[in-house]
């Protein structure tokens, strides 16, 4: 019986669903996260009968046919990159993106990763580096007399030093953007990497034409909305118990015809 696969194919569809929504639950409060969401296709059809075929030698056609779907199968995983809400930490090492654009971050393998966490702070040698001790790239060394540092929204670092009243420029920070957010890699600890889906990455100075701006003493909060999500879980919920459901009157439906005696 068709119903027995295809309804279990939409139960694995719905854990899967079930799955994707529970971590973005997870990532509620976690700096710069992005949620996600599952998408589906319908699997193949059998033709029982083709549209379009010849029903008589008068040369009339069947109109509709009749096609019978085997199922569901996940077409993607989608991230969306809607912006969060930036929330003031009052840390001067926090920064959080106000637009397009990530962070670039030399990873321990030489590959650059990007993030929108931008909550960062300084090593043994006052470089600025991820929550993991990831270095920031382009590199920024902050002396060890600083007495202030200022980010502007450029990501022009400055910082006053003991007994130097002028403000003295250290760095430049720079963000990435991607043709295709969505199709950038994520492998934890906050990070992405680029990938043939997302497209090369385009490096330029906060504030330009189609990068964000920096706000330092913030950082980006995760976009997930807690009322959606739980929505989204009722939805898939139920999904799922409809499914399992035909899978019991498929099988009693079995039953039935099994206790038929000729």
């Amino acid at each position: 019986m068709r119903a027995l696969r295809t309804a279990a194919s939409g139960m694995a569809a719905q854990q899967l669903n079930v799955e994707v929504i529970s971590n973005n639950i997870a990532n509620m409060n976690t700096v710069g996260f992005k949620r996600q969401r599952a998408e589906f296709q319908d699997l193949m059809y059998q033709n029982v009968e083709r549209m379009g075929a010849q029903s008589s030698s008068q040369g009339t056609v069947v109109p509709t046919g009749i096609q019978v779907g085997l199922g569901v199968k996940a077409g993607s995983v989608y991230r969306i990159t809607e912006q969060g809400t930036p929330q003031r930490t009052d840390n001067r090492y926090d920064l959080a993106v106000d637009g397009r654009g990530y962070f670039q971050i030399t990873l321990p393998s030489g590959e650059i990763g990007y993030t929108r966490a931008g909550n960062f702070s300084l090593n043994g040698e006052g470089q600025l580096v991820t929550e993991d001790g990831y270095a920031v790239e382009p590199a920024i060394n902050i002396p060890q007399d600083a007495i202030d540092v200022s980010i502007s929204k450029t990501g022009q670092v400055q910082v006053v030093s003991q007994g130097s009243p002028e403000a003295q420029v250290v760095g430049q920070l720079e963000l990435a953007v991607f043709f295709n957010e969505a199709g950038l890699e994520a492998i934890g600890d906050n990070l992405l990497l680029e990938t043939a889906a997302s497209g090369p990455a385009t490096v330029g100075t906060p504030g330009e034409n189609g990068f964000g701006q920096m706000l330092q003493g913030y950082t980006e909060a995760s976009n997930v909305d807690a009322v959606s999500e739980i929505s989204a879980l009722i939805i898939a919920q139920r999904a799922y118990e409809m499914n399992s459901k035909v899978i019991t009157t498929a099988d009693e439906m079995m039953s039935v015809s099994a206790q038929v005696k000729s």
